[in-house]
């Protein structure tokens, strides 16, 4: 490969998907992750990509809903250019309903989605039996099915963007030469590095602990209920998380696992009859915002972020690098205000 016009830190969530953004437009790119594809919170088991209630609208819900419309052809697009599977899926979520004021602001809700959703997918208060056995059990016999939810398999997402950067000519290394624009997105890591350069704190980490199980249910929708997201994975596993954990001392011990299979259990009972294949933790990058933060590095010319997708990283990818690209290839800004980088200083 000749001088990368665009050198990327982090071979995650945002890193990758700037690369491919970038790649796609002939742009020569190069993403250096010392530790490989899919090291981090990126290389998870869980892979929720869920939106924001249909309520109280703003820019960051409207860019969510835009990415996860986004996403429905863009994943199929990324394995086409790889050729290797992501896992996505566009099938939906069914939540439980705990009482009747929930059901009161589900129904409210259900009104909202037809218009906030733009006849592109359904917010549906439905009952216990419309379901079928695949559902969170619930107080109310009600229950939420959403058509905008879908998931994906965040390890296998990462190897089919880096499949497709590599397929477009760009290169995907543990080492190489900085050159060019450079766009640091590097997780957990990187906003600790970002603290230091500014100052203050811009950022943290969340710890997240999950469990996936030996459950084949490849066509279902991921279920929510007892604050954890049960997602079925075309692989034929089905995954349990997470945790959020804000204080934590090792970020790869699983102590709580135990804790959150009995309340999955609680929530789904079919759990119970399903084997356990492994455990996993990870630290997820949170900015100061609660937004992804995007944009130029003030003061440091040529230089960009992209970095806090903490839960909503797969989510956001898709539009966050496009808009992203669109500032360091085109010099267009259309970022919102609460995602820029100024948002977290």
């Amino acid at each position: 490969m000749g001088r990368a016009e665009i050198t990327i830190y982090g071979a995650g969530a945002f890193g990758l998907s700037c690369g491919y953004e970038a790649a796609k437009r002939g742009a020569k790119v190069r993403v250096i992750d010392p530790y490989g594809v899919g090291h981090g919170s990126s290389g998870g088991i869980v892979g929720a990509l869920a939106p924001h209630t249909p309520e109280r609208w703003n820019a960051k819900k409207e860019f969510q809903f835009q990415s996860l419309i986004m996403a429905r052809t863009h994943w199929p697009e990324v394995e086409a250019t790889g050729g290797v599977s992501s896992g996505y899926g566009n099938l939906g979520r069914v939540q439980a309903i705990k009482d009747e004021r929930q059901l009161q602001l589900a129904r409210e809700r259900e009104d909202q989605a037809k218009d906030l959703w733009q006849g592109q997918a359904d917010w549906r208060v439905v009952t216990q039996g419309e379901t079928g056995y695949w559902a969170p059990l619930s107080p109310t016999g009600y229950l939420i099915h959403d058509t905008l939810s879908a998931r994906l398999n965040p390890w296998r997402a990462c190897q089919a963007l880096a499949a497709a950067i590599t397929a477009l000519g760009g290169e995907v290394v543990t080492e190489g030469p900085e050159e060019g624009a450079v766009i640091h997105a590097s997780g957990w890591w990187g906003l600790k590095a970002l603290n230091e350069a500014f100052g203050k704190e811009v950022g943290n980490g969340v710890k997240g602990q999950a469990i996936l199980l030996d459950l084949s249910l490849p066509e279902a929708p991921q279920l929510y209920g007892e604050s954890l997201h049960v997602i079925p994975h075309a692989d034929g596993t089905t995954a349990i998380g997470s945790t959020s954990e804000r204080e934590f001392e090792d970020p790869e011990t699983t102590d709580q696992c135990d804790a959150l299979l009995e309340r999955a259990i609680a929530a789904v009972p079919m759990l119970a009859e399903a084997k356990e294949i492994r455990r996993w933790a990870g630290v997820r990058p949170r900015a100061k915002s609660r937004a992804p933060m995007l944009g130029a590095w003030p003061e440091r010319a040529g230089h960009f972020i992209a970095n806090g997708g903490f839960k909503i990283g797969y989510g956001m990818a898709p539009l966050a690098a496009q808009v992203l690209i669109d500032l360091v290839l085109e010099g267009r800004d259309a970022i919102p205000e609460d995602f820029r980088v100024e948002a977290s200083l």
